[in-house]
């Protein structure tokens, strides 16, 4: 079983406590349509776990097949830096189906983000060192599509439908508890 390689830090976008018994990882692409089905799994395993999970979501853009992985990638990266990674991160997934640069910067405008300040930092790739450093990160924990989930800093092997992490989540908690 692979485990994860880079241990998570200050620098990842995190969600719940940071002594929360399960650490849950993702690697995700923003335009897979496979990380787009786990996208509200993930949000119902937050909900039934609340502060016992902490989430950390991390960049994998599959840019081969994917044309508007790695915008979207930076986009959400660019929104960080102004305090609204989570925010940009959700409606990203939510509109994953028209992505383009255009809606990037659409979604940028609703989050009362600066579009040209987004357009300048895409076109210069501000951002794309950033997002190579969680890719390579995946690569060298042995991520090789997405998405990739690790429990804890082990990867589940298991497929990500709702039953099977929640069981994965459960059996960890069970484990601490005792």
């Amino acid at each position: 079983m692979a485990k994860l390689k880079v241990p998570v830090g200050t620098d990842d976008h995190t969600q719940g406590p940071a002594d929360a018994p399960v650490t849950l990882v993702e690697y995700g692409d923003y335009e897979c349509p496979h990380c787009g089905h786990a996208y509200p799994i993930v949000k119902a395993l937050q909900k039934r776990f609340r502060k016992r999970l902490r989430f950390a979501f991390r960049n994998f853009p599959l840019r081969e097949i994917h044309p508007h992985a790695e915008a979207a990638a930076e986009t959400a990266e660019f929104a960080a830096t102004h305090g609204k990674f989570w925010e940009m991160h959700d409606l990203i997934f939510e509109n994953q189906s028209s992505l383009s640069e255009q809606m990037l910067g659409d979604l940028a405008h609703r989050l009362t983000l600066d579009r040209p300040a987004l357009r300048d930092a895409l076109g210069s790739g501000a951002f794309a060192e950033r997002v190579q450093r969680d890719f390579s990160g995946g690569v060298r924990s042995g991520v090789n599509g997405t998405p990739t989930f690790f429990i804890n800093s082990q990867r589940h092997d298991g497929d990500f439908e709702l039953q099977t992490l929640l069981q994965a989540i459960q059996t960890i908690i069970h484990n601490h508890n005792e």
